[in-house]
């Protein structure tokens, strides 16, 4: 039985389905909302952009997935809580070790569907995620949404 179970998110349109999907699936079950910050981005970002100004959305990616975690949260229904987290690292790598060191029964995540060489080039953190988890793993597909 699923007692527990980890909804890696983003806040794009597959992570909000995956989400959508574990709140409707597990109803009794623990959920756990992960927003992984990797590093490289906040680097890219402040390489390319110096000097964050006031009108900023966002002055780092942390500070963006935690207002991705609020407005998801926001989004469940009034009978539906999750805890929720923001992790460091390689998004793959990290879902798999935060499920691991937490005690998770299932992931939920979200998947953007590539294709081809678009897939092969970028890679893929579903598909990581379900090679390397020790759990099940439920992959929810942008065109099922």
């Amino acid at each position: 039985m699923i007692q527990h179970v980890l909804v890696p998110v983003d806040g794009s349109r597959p992570s909000r389905a995956a989400l959508e999907y574990a709140s409707e699936q597990f109803p009794d079950a623990e959920l756990t909302l992960l927003y992984v910050v990797d590093p490289m981005t906040d680097y890219s970002r402040q390489r390319a952009y110096p000097g964050y100004t006031a009108e900023d959305e966002y002055k780092s990616e942390r500070e963006k997935g935690e207002a991705v975690l609020e407005s998801l949260v926001e989004s469940l229904p009034d009978d539906v809580t999750a805890e929720t987290t923001v992790e460091a690292g390689d998004p793959a790598r990290t879902i798999v070790r935060y499920a691991d060191d937490h005690g998770v029964d299932g992931i939920v995540v979200g998947s953007h569907g590539r294709e081809g060489v678009a897939r092969y080039l970028l890679g893929s953190v579903a598909e990581t995620v379900v090679r390397r988890a020790a759990v099940p793993v439920t992959v929810i597909n942008d065109r099922e949404v």
